[in-house]
């Protein structure tokens, strides 16, 4: 079964719902999976989307902050979700297709802006959050599975602007970067994106803080589009849609896409 599948960290699916609509409309992804939606499920404009085809939808959602959704043109069921580091956060939520693919959708905190979990209890949360997928996928390591989501850590030199610059940085620094690569490999995943786009700076954020985002281009890979190694094979057609980045009332990021053919 061929389908094409989007991540995009929306921030406020509400105050956004006309830029998800333009983007089911121009790229029409099978299943689009939307982090920060930042509103109860009930509140999730559902209806408009389900309009465009996407008649399917699995959600967590939390008001003002969080929240995750799974929309799509093709049958799924509700897999659950997973409650990290058990905050009660709405970060994670799983949808089975047809076919008995599994979709993780995750948002990783972001950890706020001093990297030491001494003096940050936020970065101490993401060290554990990331920690806890580690130890998770260990124990119980992935299958006909896909992971998506906005996980706040650019990890390679060349999905930074300026790797040297970029090491004490949030999002950036060492133990985040190799807490992430220790949880991509003990699942035995593999980061579809740079298997499609091996080489070369990439970038799916760019900080609202940029008087000129496109001009300056000290952008991040932070949205990531991973699959369990059984099916990456199938993986193809990988792209980070920057224009989007450049819509009216933009999120700070750009969906990122891959194809499948399972």
């Amino acid at each position: 079964m061929p389908f094409t599948l989007a991540t995009w960290n929306i921030n406020s699916v509400r105050l956004r719902t006309g830029l998800v609509q333009r983007l089911l409309g121009d790229e029409a992804p099978d299943v689009l999976c939307l982090q920060e939606c930042k509103s109860p499920v009930e509140k999730i404009p559902f209806d408009d989307f389900a309009a465009l085809g996407y008649r399917y939808q699995v959600s967590r959602g939390q008001k003002g902050y969080n929240g995750v959704a799974i929309l799509s043109r093709l049958p799924l069921e509700d897999a659950g979700h997973i409650d990290w580091c058990e905050k009660g956060d709405a970060r994670h939520v799983a949808a089975r297709l047809e076919n008995g693919v599994v979709i993780h959708n995750c948002y990783v905190p972001a950890g706020g802006d001093i990297p030491d979990r001494a003096l940050n209890v936020k970065f101490g949360h993401k060290l554990d959050f990331v920690a806890e997928m580690r130890d998770r996928f260990r124990s119980d390591r992935p299958g006909k599975a896909i992971l998506v989501g906005d996980l706040n850590i650019a990890p390679r030199e060349d999905d930074v602007w300026n790797h040297k610059q970029l090491l004490k940085i949030v999002s950036h620094t060492p133990v985040e970067t190799e807490g992430l690569n220790d949880a991509l490999e003990a699942g035995d995943w593999v980061d579809v994106t740079r298997k499609d786009i091996p080489a070369g700076q990439l970038y799916s954020w760019w900080s609202y803080r940029s008087p000129d985002w496109d001009a300056a281009d000290k952008g991040r890979r932070l949205d990531h589009i991973w699959a369990s190694r059984d099916i990456a094979g199938a993986a193809h057609g990988s792209r980070i849609l920057r224009a989007v980045r450049g819509w009216e009332q933009p999120s700070d990021h750009a969906p990122v896409f891959a194809s499948f053919d399972l």
